[in-house]
């Protein structure tokens, strides 16, 4: 029996110094091909040594206020997951007053 696999790609075009330039992704499951991005988040959990490991990446030209809105709607993201993943409504609200009070300070919401 042959098991369905999934493939996410990333791709990072670096300048001479190493800072990147582009970066494009691939998802099989998600018809996106070589889709151009600004910036990515991505965390793995390393079982063995009990911690997560992070890829953080963003090319030279993300603009601020962008990335703002990126980590507001990023860590919002994650407010939702780890209700999900948990069960935790308490801890998961906590979260997302956090949120609500970033975006405040940051003025995201209009």
């Amino acid at each position: 029996m042959e098991k369905n696999i999934s493939k996410i790609e990333i791709k990072v075009e670096l300048d001479n110094n190493k800072v990147p330039e582009k970066i494009r992704w691939t998802a099989s499951d998600g018809n996106i091909n070589n889709q151009e991005t600004k910036a990515t988040f991505l965390s793995v959990w390393d079982s063995k040594n009990k911690e997560s490991l992070r890829i953080d990446l963003w090319t030279k030209d993300m603009p601020l206020d962008e990335m703002k809105l990126f980590f507001y709607q990023t860590l919002l993201s994650m407010s939702t997951t780890f209700k999900r993943a948990t069960s935790d409504e308490k801890m998961s609200q906590t979260m997302v007053d956090f949120c609500d009070y970033f975006a405040e300070k940051l003025e995201l919401k209009k």
